[in-house]
């Protein structure tokens, strides 16, 4: 008898308990913008190395892409959309706009959720720092000095 193709899984959305049924091969990715339509995530090279489908897990920076959306019961997954209570925006996300720290917006997401783990995690002592902990975080149009401006600000603030 074989292993059931697809399982149910409980997990924290956003603040929201969510409980779904996938394919056991689902990503976290997928089932966000597929079953969730939470589409701020984004799929960029599904391989881990770009960045754009970075969300938090537990508080945890994770890429979404290659987390299996099965083995999180139980989790709590913050994604962008959830970092705004109501109108007001979560810091990082004022930031952004306050330093311009974006221009096509496609990797705005996953840089905000690195971000916010990054201060999280205590690793924002200087850009370079910030840099480096940023590293797996992919902007193809280079405003890179603007988005660890954008952490700065935010990790100052705290």
């Amino acid at each position: 008898m074989g292993a059931s193709a697809s399982s149910r899984v409980s997990l924290t959305v956003n603040g929201t308990r969510r409980t779904v049924t996938v394919d056991n091969r689902t990503s976290l990715l997928d089932l966000l913008r597929e079953h969730l339509d939470l589409t701020g995530s984004k799929k960029g090279c599904n391989a881990g190395a770009c960045g754009a489908c970075t969300v938090l897990v537990d508080g945890q920076r994770v890429n979404s892409c290659l987390t299996l959306a099965v083995r999180l019961e139980g989790a709590e997954v913050t994604t962008i959309e959830g970092l705004a209570h109501g109108d007001e925006l979560h810091p990082l996300q004022q930031a952004f706009i306050d330093e311009d720290a974006f221009q096509c917006g496609y990797c705005t997401p996953g840089q905000i959720l690195s971000g916010v783990g990054c201060i999280q995690e205590g690793h924002t002592n200087s850009p370079e720092e910030i840099r480096e902990w940023m590293s797996g975080n992919i902007c193809r149009c280079g405003c890179y000095v603007k988005i660890v401006r954008a952490v700065e600000q935010t990790a100052a603030r705290k």
